[in-house]
Parts: structure tokens; C-alpha cells; sequence
């Protein structure tokens, strides 16, 4: 054992060409702390309000939408910020959705959208690519704040009661599926076709559940 921890620290004490081994391990380990550090504070940076509408495309549009919204004034006090309806809590998925955003940025160096009108021209685009993502990530962004295991249904109206605990527990749908525009104001929908529902629009949903309820009361008579 002792032979083996010599050995050991004569391989950290080597020298370099100017240091030792030991040393530019130790270096080496403080070096990643402070890059570690500084990497996690500037993508925190990013996921703040300020940096999200620090661009007047995304205050003038987006975040006067979603002002006076149920996500931001509440009877609780608890304010959604952009980050927490669109970058996901887990550090995998966080990373992962930061590239995405890397095109976002990239469209607004070169004026993509500068102006209201571009904005609006572009609205059934970017709530569509939205809408899709959130279906396919199972409305992560969705349960960073509202937990299914949490919900009470006996203090939710019968449609919500009704939907949640079943379409939403059996996985037949997300979030996303009827909570389109909660933040937002929806675009054109008269033609839209949800991929998650495979119904004819937004509101088919709910009607669906009401054609059901009749159905299902029968049966269990």
C-alpha cells in the first residue's frame, strides 16, 4: 500500500514542462468550478423576465398578452414568468430547449419580426411550433408548477373534473391539447387541426366530452 501510494504521488509531483502534475489537477479542478459557475449563472441569466423581453419584439407582443392573465395575476400571487411556460426545470431538457432557442436568436438578428404586423403574420407559426412541441414533451413545461397527483377535482368545475380525470390520465391528451391561448391570444383556429386530439378545432374537445356524457351515463345504468 505504501509502495502503491508513493508510486501515485511521484506521478502528481512529476513535473511539466513548468508545474506539476498534481498541480495542474488541482488547477484544472478550481478552473471548471469557476467555469461551471459561470456557465449555470449565464444560462440562469436567460431564463429571467428581463432577458426575455429585453427585445421590444417580445414586449410589445407576447408579454403585454399574457399581462392580466390568469398566469399573471392571480387570487395566490404566483406569477408565471416566460421561462416557466417555456423552458423546461430539468437540466437535460433545459439544455436541450436552449438550442432550440439558439434559431430564435438567430431570427432576430436578422428582423424576422421587428414589427406588430410581422409579429401577427407569424402568430399561427409560432403557436403551432409551440403547440407541437409541448404535445410531444407531454406539456413538460405544463408540470413544472401543476402536479396531476395534486389535483383536487372535487374543486374543479365538472368539464375540468371530467376531462382531467380521464382523456388527461389516460394519457389521450395533454395539457397543451385544450389549453391553447391561456397565456396568448390564439390565432385564426378556423381551420386548425390538433395533432393530439385529432379533432376538427380547439373547442372539439370539450364537445366531444359532452357528447360522451350522456353515453356513459347510460351505460352505467
Amino acid at each position: 500500500m505504501k509502495r502503491w501510494l508513493a508510486s501515485y504521488w511521484r506521478i502528481l509531483s512529476r513535473p511539466s514542462m513548468h508545474f506539476s502534475l498534481g498541480f495542474l489537477t488541482l488547477g484544472g479542478f478550481i478552473a471548471g468550478v469557476f467555469f461551471w459557475g459561470g456557465f449555470n449563472t449565464a444560462v440562469e441569466a436567460t431564463n429571467t423576465q428581463q432577458f426575455c423581453i429585453s427585445c421590444h419584439e417580445m414586449e410589445r407582443n407576447p408579454y403585454r398578452e399574457m399581462q392580466g392573465t390568469i398566469h399573471d395575476v392571480n387570487r395566490s400571487g404566483v406569477g408565471a414568468q416566460c421561462a416557466d411556460c417555456h423552458v423546461p426545470h430539468g437540466w437535460t431538457h433545459k439544455m436541450a430547449r436552449k438550442m432550440e432557442a439558439s434559431k430564435e436568436v438567430w431570427g432576430w438578428i436578422f428582423g424576422t419580426i421587428r414589427t406588430e404586423e410581422q409579429f401577427e403574420d407569424k402568430r399561427r407559426e409560432l403557436a403551432e411550433r409551440e403547440w407541437t412541441r409541448l404535445e410531444a414533451n407531454d406539456s413538460l413545461e405544463c408540470r413544472n408548477c401543476h402536479d396531476f397527483d395534486s389535483m383536487d377535482f372535487t374543486m374543479q368545475s365538472s368539464r375540468a373534473a371530467r376531462a382531467h380525470s380521464t382523456t388527461l390520465a389516460e394519457g389521450e391528451a395533454t395539457c397543451i391539447t385544450c389549453h391553447k391561448g391561456i397565456a396568448h391570444e390564439l390565432p385564426d383556429m378556423s381551420d386548425y387541426h390538433g395533432t393530439a386530439t385529432r379533432l376538427p378545432d380547439i373547442e372539439s374537445w370539450v364537445a366531444h366530452l359532452e357528447r360522451d356524457a350522456p353515453a356513459h351515463g347510460h351505460s352505467s345504468n
